[in-house]
């Protein structure tokens, strides 16, 4: 009772309350931001700012040498030794790119050449580069590239060498260090197309003799051609009656 009577006057007397702001539900939200369309996500992609690296500072071959002799094991000081002992006893030296030949053609091809006396080596292309590089063979460096191995032998056979490769095509000859000689492919092959030594020299010897005869057959001639000139000369006086000093025909006759 006393509650309506106070609500009744202070609404007389113009007295209205404090207004309060109530949160009711929130609204759902009508507007989402749309996916970008595919074609503009490539564009944005391709056209995408990428800075540029930093150069890298170039390496000093001081440093490059220093590290790569302080990292030589005992085992790349052994083939260092092998591949110059190679050089020095070996004539012929030849450069074969291994294209995944398998482990039988590699044994068969081994046996063909060891009937000729020649031997397989392998060695890492950074050791042949790494000695190759200070040598007088610095030529042959090139063709150290991917998988490599060298056909040596005391002798230079090199139509052996070549009647061997041609049963196994997967092995490739890069080259060939001969006789202290560097030579490409087709210089491998026109070697092999010369006469061997031994028959140089029959050729030789049967041209210098070819040579030496004719030669005195020529010295000989002429006192030949002369004794004859004289001796029937001689005989045209005798038949014409005409006296013939004894003295000079002996000179005649010893002619």
């Amino acid at each position: 009772m006393a509650a309506t009577l106070c609500g009744k006057l202070l609404l007389r007397q113009g007295w209205q309350p404090v207004t309060q702001s109530v949160r009711h539900g929130s609204k759902a939200v009508t507007r989402h931001r749309k996916p970008m369309h595919f074609l503009k996500q490539k564009l944005m992609a391709v056209t995408e700012y990428v800075p540029p690296k930093p150069p890298k500072a170039p390496r000093r071959r001081t440093d490059l040498s220093v590290r790569q002799t302080q990292e030589d094991s005992g085992l790349v000081v052994l083939w260092k030794k092998q591949v110059k002992a190679t050089f020095q006893d070996c004539k012929m030296i030849a450069v074969v790119q291994n294209n995944s030949s398998t482990t039988e053609d590699m044994i068969l091809l081994k046996h063909r050449l060891h009937r000729h006396g020649i031997t397989i080596k392998f060695f890492p292309n950074q050791v042949m580069k790494a000695y190759l590089a200070d040598s007088q063979y610095s030529n042959l460096e090139p063709l150290f590239i991917g998988p490599t191995v060298l056909f040596v032998s005391k002798e230079p056979k090199v139509k052996e060498m070549l009647q061997s490769l041609r049963s196994a095509p997967q092995m490739v000859l890069l080259g060939a260090c001969i006789e202290n000689t560097l030579l490409s492919q087709q210089g491998v092959v026109n070697y092999s197309k010369l006469p061997s030594l031994p028959t140089v020299q029959g050729q030789v010897v049967s041209r210098l003799a070819l040579q030496t005869s004719q030669t005195a057959a020529m010295l000989q001639r002429h006192p030949a051609h002369l004794s004859a000139l004289l001796q029937q000369y001689v005989k045209q006086k005798e038949e014409e009656g005409t006296p013939v000093d004894s003295s000079s025909k002996a000179e005649m006759t010893s002619v």
